[in-house]
């Protein structure tokens, strides 16, 4: 039995990175900037269907690497970024810092790593998902289809497809806006734009030509 806990703790460890390591938050924005370049190539039709969503967004929250590991317990969990649209200009926000976790239990064994996008379309949504805790399913709708406060996609393999992910919990990492920017709010970076880090000109730009703006 302890050996058994010992693999679950470490299989933790693995799924919530940012509690076993601290996170490189350059690094974190440098690979959300990476989801995007490859969203802006894809020719499939959910591709051309996101392009068109985030012409309309309202914020895009993008986690680079989902990790998913479990043995006998399992959990899932990443850093991202959040940012959000000017519905005049088009233009995008600097990132804010969020993580996004889960736990389940049962028997399942094996490592996966997604790249997951959140498409936010509205202010509710924006709010909601920038409160301190967030669960998705709740209190937004989340899902692939139309009509949707949130839209969901994963990429596999460098395709992205329309993904429901429900339970998952998004929070704000404090101390890596801090690192990043200094003392300010994620609302500071997001909503009032008064936060500025050249570090992260690429990802604005590159979401700006794949917001067809």
């Amino acid at each position: 039995m302890r050996r058994i806990l010992m693999v679950a703790v470490a299989a933790l460890a693995l799924a919530f990175p940012q509690l076993a390591k601290a996170s490189d938050e350059q690094q974190v924005v440098d690979d959300a900037t990476v989801v995007v370049e490859h969203l802006a190539t894809g020719s499939s039709g959910v591709a051309t269907n996101a392009r068109d969503l985030l012409h309309r967004a309202r914020g895009v929250m993008i986690i680079p690497s989902l990790v998913k590991a479990g043995f006998i317990f399992g959990g899932q969990g990443g850093t991202g970024v959040l940012l959000s649209r000017d519905p005049r200009s088009g233009t995008w926000s600097y990132p804010a810092f969020y993580g996004m976790g889960a736990g389940s239990f049962g028997l399942q064994i094996g490592v996966e790593v997604s790249k997951i996008m959140l498409i936010i379309m509205n202010d509710k949504a924006l709010n909601a998902v920038m409160a301190a805790e967030f669960k998705i399913g709740a209190e937004a709708s989340t899902t692939a289809a139309g009509g949707a406060d949130i839209y969901a996609l994963a990429e596999s393999a460098g395709l992205f497809g329309g993904v429901a992910i429900q339970g998952g919990i998004v929070k704000p990492r404090v101390q890596q806006d801090h690192n990043y920017y200094g003392n300010v709010t994620a609302q500071q970076i997001v909503l009032a734009r008064s936060a500025k880090n050249p570090g992260a000109d690429k990802l604005r730009t590159a979401l700006f030509q794949v917001s067809g703006r």
